[in-house]
């Protein structure tokens, strides 16, 4: 497997509170892990947040992680690994009140064999690209969303809707949280897709695909960043592949 990330801090933030590990698995280095955070905050809070839990769920995987590892084990390691940074970063807004309601989305994999696990607390996404076609993996976790999906507002209406941002899952809110976990059967040269809203809301998921599928694999994260920078780019951008 083969892996690629980028991060940008967009056209119209001062700091970029996005984060991204990706890397190999095991003595074998052939499984592939992401971790990819969208920190929320002031006052460097939300960089905090998020530098916070990749760094702590990323080392949990890689020291979890053994070549003959089983499905349950994968599970039940990026379950606990996400749960856990929600305690430790909840506990740390607690401490320091300039950090009060910092938080951060996560949207977290391992790709291992012919299966990809993934795991997601916010609006951070994975996406499954083939050669005819893409899918979005995670689902998001916002009020946009919820209206969505009760027949409320359209999919074009959301993209203009006042409170497209309005988060209503991440990682330090809440004392607790509960993270959607998804297993997805991997075909011969697939493509993960893992990135944060300052791609995906300022971008087409077909065009998306189409600069994935079209470039080399090498250049492809650098492609997405700079099509969001042409599409407004007012939010910090951040894209990882793997390609399978």
């Amino acid at each position: 497997m083969r892996f690629f990330s980028k991060t940008d801090i967009g056209r119209k933030r001062t700091e970029n509170q996005d984060r991204v590990w990706i890397g190999a698995l095991g003595e074998s280095g052939g499984a592939v892990a992401v971790v990819l955070c969208d920190g929320m905050g002031g006052e460097n809070a939300g960089s905090r947040a998020s530098q916070l839990t990749v760094d702590f769920i990323s080392e949990r995987i890689r020291n979890g992680f053994r070549d003959d590892v089983n499905r349950n084990t994968i599970r039940n390691l990026m379950i606990t690994s996400v749960v856990a940074a929600n305690s430790l970063v909840y506990d740390e807004s607690l401490i320091d009140e300039k950090k009060h309601g910092m938080g951060t989305t996560c949207v977290a994999a391992v790709a291992h064999g012919e299966m990809a696990y993934i795991i997601n607390v916010g609006d951070s996404r994975a996406y499954h690209i083939f050669e005819d076609g893409i899918q979005q993996v995670t689902k998001d976790h916002t009020y946009i969303r919820s209206l969505i999906e009760e027949g409320r507002i359209t999919e074009e209406e959301s993209r203009s809707h006042p409170d497209r941002n309005a988060i209503t899952r991440a990682i330090g809110a809440e004392p607790e949280i509960t993270p959607d976990y998804f297993e997805l059967d991997l075909r011969k040269d697939s493509i993960l897709l893992f990135c944060s809203d300052g791609l995906h809301s300022y971008g087409d998921d077909a065009k998306i695909a189409e600069i994935i599928v079209n470039n080399p694999k090498n250049k492809v994260c650098g492609l997405l960043v700079d099509y969001a920078l042409r599409n407004g780019g007012r939010d910090n951008i951040t894209a990882a592949i793997i390609v399978c």
